[in-house]
């Protein structure tokens, strides 16, 4: 799980984006579902890890983005 949310906050800073926002992107929550998450309120279903990964994937950063980030 921790390597899922490092994943989440990794792509999301390579957008400026905060996690919530890539949640929220990508259809699995809203803004209070992040912050549950992270505070171990709450959990993602499999089926919200793996919609959240294929919209990551489908969405990748501009090369330029990547670049910035780095």
């Amino acid at each position: 799980m921790e390597q899922f949310m490092a994943n989440v906050r990794a792509y999301a800073a390579q957008f400026g984006i905060s996690p919530s926002t890539v949640i929220q992107k990508a259809g699995v929550g809203g803004g209070g579902t992040w912050a549950k998450w992270e505070s171990g309120d709450g959990s993602p279903t499999l089926r919200t890890v793996d919609r959240l990964k294929a919209y990551m994937k489908a969405n990748p950063p501009a090369a330029d983005q990547a670049e910035d980030a780095a």
